[in-house]
């Protein structure tokens, strides 16, 4: 029985040591360009379930009061950081009447092609969108249609060039007073912003969708000829990606005044693509959220829609929906607007 014992301890040792190297892996990830790192930076997908099992060995070496327990503990404690953009224990609710309000959702085309097999998506988008009755709203795969009723006085809609069915929008009950587009090329994928004005002071916001990995978790095979493709199809897009956040750090570096990004990454909080973006700026959710943050309709809790503010800027609530009208969730964040020109760059 001893024996048994020690063969599967053994076993379970090794799997340990593979997933606890996978991790560290993952945490180096997001310090090096996607075009250095080829296929392996798909890792950053996955970085959340090899959080969730670590902790799984952690526990089970606990409870058989094992110093192997110590492999998963020093891996996890090293990238201490990560959990907190992953799971957040506790959350700040702070609403207060005049605060900024600022939501991202990727409609997906208002279900065009009938995904969702549900009538009235449309109508039931627009009415979620004014019960939370965001300030500033970003919309990411939007396309063009009568039914959408959005009270707004100002907006910036850019369709794509390779696909005038779907595009991008920023609609604000504020004045905007510039617009414009970074147009990446040969894809339906772009970066918007418009110069918003509150009161006296302008704030840019960005409107983001980098780069589609075009992946569709009810229809993926994973035999090992169909891995090999959806890994090289993943590592193709993420090189893309990382010209098109080179693109925006560059645009960015134009602007005088708080800025807040807000869409689509389609990649997760522990890729380069993200780690680039935020850099001198918060994320609203890891400020204010709370528990599990699911954006992506998928099996395991993936966040890739993100709202970023500049560090000055105080977050007093950040929350995702649970509205089955995408395979996205709208997210939204609260912004303290005494915060937002208190401290100009």
């Amino acid at each position: 029985m001893k024996k048994k014992k020690s063969i599967l301890n053994s076993l379970v040792y090794f799997f340990n040591s593979i997933f606890a190297l996978l991790l560290l892996l993952a945490y180096v990830i997001p310090y090096v360009k996607p075009d250095t790192l080829g296929s392996f930076a798909s890792i950053s997908l996955i970085t959340p379930i090899l959080i969730l099992i670590n902790l799984i060995f952690l526990v089970y070496w606990l409870i058989r009061l094992r110093r192997a327990f110590l492999v998963s503990f020093i891996i996890l404690a090293i990238g201490f950081p990560n959990l907190t953009r992953f799971y957040k224990l506790s959350g700040k609710k702070v609403l207060l009447v005049d605060d900024i309000k600022v939501m991202s959702y990727n409609v997906r085309m208002f279900n065009k092609y009938q995904w969702i097999k549900e009538d009235s998506i449309v109508g039931k988008i627009d009415h979620l969108i004014d019960q939370k009755a965001p300030d500033i709203l970003c919309l990411q795969e939007f396309a063009p249609t009568d039914e959408l009723t959005l009270d707004y006085p100002y907006k910036h809609i850019i369709y794509s060039k390779s696909n005038k069915q779907f595009g991008q929008a920023i609609f604000s009950k504020f004045k905007i007073i510039n617009k414009g587009s970074l147009d990446f090329e040969n894809t339906g994928n772009n970066i918007l912003f418009a110069d918003v004005k509150i009161e006296q002071d302008t704030i840019r916001v960005y409107n983001i969708h980098l780069q589609s990995l075009k992946i569709d978790p009810k229809k993926e095979n994973f035999g090992e000829k169909d891995a090999t493709q959806l890994r090289n199809r993943i590592s193709a897009a993420f090189k893309v990606q990382q010209h098109q956040v080179e693109e925006f750090l560059i645009h960015q570096t134009t602007v005088n005044y708080p800025v807040i990004v807000a869409g689509d990454f389609n990649n997760t909080a522990f890729s380069w693509p993200y780690k680039s973006i935020v850099k001198g700026k918060l994320d609203t959710y890891v400020e204010a959220g709370k528990g599990f943050d699911k954006t992506f309709d998928f099996i395991f809790p993936s966040r890739i829609d993100f709202i970023l503010v500049d560090k000055n800027i105080q977050v007093n609530h950040y929350k995702s929906y649970r509205d089955n009208y995408s395979d996205h969730f709208p997210i939204m964040a609260r912004l303290d607007r005494a915060s937002l020109f208190n401290n100009k760059q």
